[in-house]
């Protein structure tokens, strides 16, 4: 994404640029509205909407606390609030970042405006990895899924999930969605465009889709898989920004990546063979969570198996493009090398257009002297 500088003048109120500016002034402002809707009889129940998760149910707790209830939840139409309400939150937390923490390294390191843009974007993307990546393994030991795996595929009930688990995915959904505005809030460039709205997709595809389809589980250790490659990738650039010698950790972070998408793959194969072959219902039906279909095995597996092998590609491509753009580099310096040398041979034995280490023709002059 690109970087955005801050000028000294006050631009026109609702310009553009003032927008770009105070762009999360502007949120946290709207923000503020729900929370001091919660102080109002008439809007409370509106704002809370926004501000708390919705559909939940109330069973039984566990044999352990058999004389206890918890909430349990399911998705609806009302999870769009928070969503909403939550993007705005994290266009407040990156903008945060951005100011306080990323351009204060960027002037110290004094980058180059290419190296900055990517410098900012391997940052925020950087703490984005690392915070999924702990909160979703902590939710997965909480719930004893890495004691038990087969709760990946055998979870009851089916159809409900717990409150942390609503409330990672519901963060994850604001966070995809918050990084469309900010490509027209950080001036990203219009060649770099489609390339960043491909890589949003995919991500909310996925995330909604584990969401959608009551796959929490699955999609929880396959974003912790996929978080922790990227996570790895974004570190090795922020390290390369840094020093240039730290390069050898791309080229690891490449073994990384193809290991990542294998075993990505393998857990998403075992994983959804398991969950949908269970049952011999042949009636989809999204309200209870059943999509022990044909159609659900296939459009999963498909999903799945496209994405993996399209982002492998694209890694392979640019490796390739890469590796081919630095041999024609060096192949240019080698041929400069050699041209700089030959004429500074040719150029030693001449002098004047006139050849000087043959004229033993020519004795030098001698200095007559004076009387």
């Amino acid at each position: 994404m690109g970087f955005r500088k801050k000028s000294t003048k006050n631009p026109p109120v609702l310009s553009q640029e003032f927008i770009l500016q105070n762009h999360a002034d502007i949120a946290s402002c709207v923000g503020m509205f729900f929370l001091l809707g919660l102080m109002f009889e008439g809007t409370s129940e509106v704002s809370i909407i926004f501000l708390t998760l919705q559909h939940s149910v109330i069973v039984p707790a566990v044999e352990e606390q058999a004389t206890g209830t918890k909430s349990l939840y399911y998705y609806g139409v009302k999870d769009l609030a928070p969503v909403f309400f939550y993007m705005l939150v994290t266009i407040i937390i990156h903008a945060t970042i951005q100011e306080y923490v990323l351009d204060k390294i960027s002037k110290r390191m004094q980058f180059t405006k290419a190296k900055q843009n990517k410098f900012n974007e391997s940052g925020q993307f950087g703490v984005f990895y690392l915070v999924s990546c702990i909160w979703a393994t902590f939710i997965l030991i909480s719930e004893n899924c890495l004691s038990d795996p087969t709760l990946i595929w055998r979870s009851h009930p089916h159809n409900m999930m717990t409150f942390q688990m609503k409330f990672f995915y519901i963060s994850q959904l604001a966070y995809w969605f918050h990084a469309l505005p900010e490509l027209y809030f950080q001036k990203t460039k219009k060649q770099d465009i489609p390339g960043h709205l491909v890589y949003i997709g995919l991500h909310l595809f996925h995330v909604a889709g584990a969401y959608l389809l009551y796959l929490n589980y699955l999609g929880l250790l396959l974003l912790v898989l996929h978080y922790f490659v990227e996570l790895l990738s974004h570190m090795c650039g922020l390290f390369y920004f840094s020093d240039e010698k730290y390069e050898k950790g791309i080229s690891l972070w490449a073994i990384v990546f193809i290991l990542g998408r294998l075993v990505t793959l393998i857990v998403s194969v075992v994983t959804v063979g398991f969950h949908l072959a269970g049952s011999q219902n042949r009636n989809p039906d999204s309200i209870t969570g059943n999509v022990n279909v044909l159609a659900a095995k296939i459009a999963v597996l498909s999903s799945s198996c496209t994405i993996q092998a399209y982002v492998t590609w694209t890694l392979i491509t640019v490796r390739l493009q890469r590796w081919i753009e630095d041999s024609n580099i060096r192949i240019s310096c080698v041929k400069k090398k050699r041209s700089t040398t030959k004429g500074r041979s040719s150029r030693k034995g001449t002098e004047n257009g006139v050849e000087t280490s043959n004229r033993v023709d020519t004795p030098p002059k001698r200095k007559e002297k004076s009387a």
